[in-house]
């Protein structure tokens, strides 16, 4: 291959490689949202696979809350701390009838706010309430006011935020866009397990497309050899 052909090769490949990156990060964007979570009593966090208003959590049991900007359950950034029950509700004595619930509340950074607002601070409490009260009502008894669309999303906890709901961010921008309605929902039907993290990198997709693209070109130089 003779070297002008040979560099254009080159400059096309890696102009393709740029092209798909690119791409990749244009489409890049999430949902603002409350997500989910529930603990081990430990370190570990799982995304709930139900809505905060189906789970029943046990006496003893370690429920989280996040709010976040993230494009689904996979990504999912977890509560910043998992504490133990006993940590939470040493000052909450067991009391015959009801049972006792640990909560973490944890709103998240200023870059996942929306414009305008500034998170609180995470905190923790000790829901203490009746036997077969669902988390959702564990929160209700001690983060009011909670808000909620027509769907059961839950929206805000302790006011915050002050609006929306679930609301598509563009990647990068932090700018809302209107009329996109979420799929990942702190209700959690239908969502899957997940450790969370608080990081990103590029999707499976980003990176077929630029495995693809070096195929083809890898492709390009062999059939150009072939020709000489």
């Amino acid at each position: 291959m003779s070297r002008p052909l040979r560099t254009a090769a080159v400059l096309l490949l890696v102009g393709a490689v740029l092209a798909v990156l690119g791409a990749g990060s244009a489409q890049a964007a999430g949902y603002r949202y409350w997500s989910f979570w529930e603990g081990d009593g430990g370190k570990n966090w799982t995304y709930a696979t139900q809505g905060p208003s189906l789970v029943r959590p046990d006496d003893g049991a370690v429920q989280g809350f996040r709010f976040s900007v993230s494009a689904d359950s996979q990504d999912s950034a977890q509560p910043r701390r998992a504490p133990a029950f006993g940590a939470v509700c040493a000052d909450t004595p067991a009391e015959d009838g009801l049972k006792r619930v640990a909560l973490v509340i944890d709103p998240g950074t200023a870059a996942d706010a929306p414009v305008g607002e500034k998170p609180p601070a995470l905190r923790t409490a000790c829901a203490q309430v009746a036997p077969d009260a669902s988390t959702a009502e564990a929160l209700a008894a001690v983060a009011k006011p909670l808000r909620y669309d027509s769907s059961a999303m839950l929206c805000a906890i302790s006011g915050y935020p002050r609006s929306g709901c679930g609301e598509q961010v563009d990647g990068g921008s932090g700018a809302t866009r209107t009329g996109d309605p979420a799929t990942a929902s702190a209700t959690g039907d239908d969502a899957s397990s997940s450790g969370g993290s608080d990081g990103g990198g590029p999707s499976v997709g980003v990176l077929t497309g630029v495995g693809a693209v070096l195929v083809l070109g890898v492709a390009a130089v062999f059939q150009a050899r072939r020709r000489r």
